[in-house]
């Protein structure tokens, strides 16, 4: 048996490298292979982090009999759903259209053809709670084929179909006033009122919403979308759901209060979140909010970022098979570690009791107040911190995923200008340099890295946007045209490439991606921003920055997709989250602010002002006067030869002001 996997870009499928499992990565001879002989495939799709994954591939990928059972009657695919999130997505709607439901690790019967027939997610090696064991299953899969195949293929051809039915795109639907102010209403009536956040357990956290609140409170002046915010902002980041000792969020609560998190920590969420916080700590001041914000931000630079200069895709839920194990205490460790005082001063401070919050007796941190005793919290940190790096740790993803660079790279440029961290804007560059230095083949993305070597998985639509608006978020913090360029070139491929015959909708893979039963196109934001609202904010901050031989091309296409989404973000807004927050940026104009001087400093002084006041989907650029392959800048000249700030809304502008507060009184007026 030949190991497929043991070259693979993929930490996940490196994991099954050595199962007993004859795995085959997707691929055209794997589809060939079951055609040949004639056995359906087994689909396996799951990622490196996921707890799950781990405990059924230790109960049946590692388990010889259940090996051979696979072996014996399937072709057997491993995908890593992060590299391949254009197969996740086929095959998810086909879980979810059969059970209800869908997750990782995902479990698909196909056809030789890829179609599914049969599908679920975790299966366990014994019968129960009303499931089959997994070798139960594949041997009713197994005789079904050999009975009735032809029953199985129609069926098959049927759910393809379905999903075809009900992935089409949706009708035209105006986002105006009464949209935004209704989707503010509908999210205020499902807000938790005690712990924030929306719905019941698991939750998860609600970045893209939250960013869509702040602009429409920045824009409205509304106060119910800004305590939607804070309250949830302040519940996330008090709760086991962030880690109190080093920063950074877990993926998701188990529970409605935030108390235990599922462990793992994902590139995407830590870096929608920093802009959230970001964002909220420079439009109300809040110490608490820019403590965590640069705390999440520390966390992406220490933990996630890779030696090439990337950012790693995640965390494992996991440490040597136990979840939380790095994580969690017991009053008795807090006491070992920092006496019988202190220990019982963290103890409180933390809610660490006899009984514990999460299993077998220990707990996660919460942190429910600041402690009024500063230096004894940063004594009593630091020690806690010492004692658990040296705890066994959890292994880590470390394959750069293009889309989610893109948006630590949004989030890294903004907050560093905004909060004057200019570390996180040399972050961010060197993430950019890295994804155009390895991820672009012949003028195409490619969707992942490892150790500096690029994956053969094609970028997706959400690579090409994200990554757009990472480049233009750079161009704005740095002045230099290189990131503009690149930015346009890669929307110019995604308009040329990923869309639909229906104006303003788009596919998720390009039309000369490798074709699947279906090819997918998801509009809503979940965890992360759907391809199709991430292009949309790339476009329209292109429309502002590119000049106008292509502004209009590009406001046109952001506000025509737009209105293909409307109906989603007027009847599901916890599901569109990025849409409104676009929206709220298309109807303040966008505001562009041009800072113009020779002067790096004074000039500086007005980028940072500008950065602090606007709202959120604003432009802001500085740089000489007429620089080069810079649009923003032209005609822009100094007043009386000092530096100048020209504020834009939409296609009306202010007179230029030459001082921060002259500027903060025109942002804000």
């Amino acid at each position: 048996m030949s190991n497929r996997l043991a070259t693979a870009t993929s930490p996940y499928l490196l994991q099954h490298a050595d199962n007993p499992v004859d795995w085959w990565p997707w691929c055209a001879e794997a589809l060939e292979e079951a055609q040949r002989r004639d056995v359906p495939i087994l689909l396996s799709i799951g990622y490196a982090a996921c707890h799950w994954c781990h405990v059924m591939a230790h109960e049946s990928f590692e388990d010889d009999d259940t090996a051979a059972l696979m072996n014996a009657n399937f072709v057997n695919i491993k995908v890593d759903r992060e590299e391949r999130p254009d197969l996740d997505a086929v095959y998810m709607t086909a879980t979810q259209a059969m059970t209800g439901h869908g997750g990782w690790p995902m479990t698909c019967f196909l056809t030789p053809d890829g179609k599914p027939f049969h599908c679920g997610t975790y299966y366990p090696p014994v019968p129960g709670h009303g499931m089959p064991s997994f070798k139960q299953l594949l041997a009713a899969v197994t005789q079904a084929w050999h009975e009735r195949p032809g029953e199985l293929r129609e069926g098959a051809g049927q759910i393809v179909d379905h999903i075809a039915q009900q992935t089409s795109p949706l009708r035209e639907h105006a986002v105006d006033e009464q949209t935004l102010s209704s989707a503010v209403s509908k999210l205020r009536q499902d807000t938790d009122p005690g712990h924030g956040g929306f719905g019941g357990a698991p939750k998860f956290p609600p970045s893209m919403v939250l960013e869509f609140l702040l602009r429409h409170y920045e824009r409205t002046g509304a106060p119910e979308a800004l305590s939607i915010v804070e309250l949830t902002a302040e519940g996330m980041a008090r709760g086991g759901l962030y880690d109190q000792l080093a920063g950074g969020f877990a993926r998701y609560s188990v529970d409605g209060a935030w108390v235990v998190p599922h462990f793992e920590k994902m590139l995407y969420d830590n870096a929608l979140l920093l802009r959230c916080y970001a964002h909220l700590a420079r439009r109300t001041g809040s110490a608490f909010a820019l403590r965590v914000a640069g705390e999440t931000a520390d966390f992406l630079l220490r933990d996630l970022r890779t030696p090439e200069g990337g950012f790693a895709a995640s965390l494992d839920a996991d440490t040597e098979g136990v979840e939380g194990l790095t994580y969690v205490w017991t009053p008795e460790q807090l006491t070992e570690v920092l006496g019988p005082e202190d220990g019982l001063w963290a103890a409180e401070l933390f809610r660490v009791t006899a009984d514990g919050t999460f299993e077998k007796g220990t707990s996660t941190l919460q942190l429910p107040s600041d402690p009024d005793d500063a230096a004894r919290w940063v004594r009593v940190r630091s020690a806690l911190l010492e004692v658990r790096a040296r705890r066994p740790q959890p292994g880590r993803d470390d394959k750069v995923v293009a889309a989610w660079n893109g948006l630590a790279i949004t989030a890294l440029a903004e907050a560093g200008v905004a909060l004057e961290r200019p570390d996180w804007v040399e972050a961010a560059v060197a993430a950019a340099s890295l994804l155009l230095d390895k991820h672009l083949v012949d003028g195409r993305l490619r969707r992942s890295s490892r150790d500096g070597v690029v994956g053969d998985a094609a970028g997706v639509l959400e690579d090409y946007a994200c990554l757009a608006e990472g480049l233009l978020a750079l161009h704005q913090a740095t002045g230099e045209s290189l990131w503009l360029v690149e930015a346009t070139t890669l929307l110019d491929i995604a308009l040329a490439r990923f869309s639909s015959d229906t104006p303003g909708a788009f596919h998720d893979t390009a039309d000369d991606a490798e074709t699947l039963v279906h090819r997918p196109s998801d509009p809503t934001d979940n965890a992360s921003p759907s391809g199709a609202s991430a292009l949309a904010a790339a476009l329209l901050a292109a429309s502002a920055l590119a000049g106008p031989e292509r502004a209009s091309t590009y406001r046109d296409a952001c506000e025509q997709a737009l209105r293909r989404a409307g109906a989603l973000a007027a009847q599901a807004p916890r599901f569109a989250g990025n849409w409104l927050s676009v929206a709220e940026a298309l109807v303040a104009g966008p505001l562009q602010v041009a800072v113009v001087g020779q002067d790096a400093v004074a000039r500086a002084e007005l980028l940072v002002e500008a950065a602090r006041q606007v709202h959120g989907g604003a432009v802001v650029l500085a740089g000489q006067p007429e620089a080069e392959g810079v649009p923003l800048l032209s005609d822009r000249p100094l007043v009386d030869g000092e530096p100048a700030a020209y504020v834009c809304r939409g296609y009306v502008c202010e007179r230029p002001v030459t001082t921060t507060d002259d500027l903060a009184m025109v942002l804000t007026s």
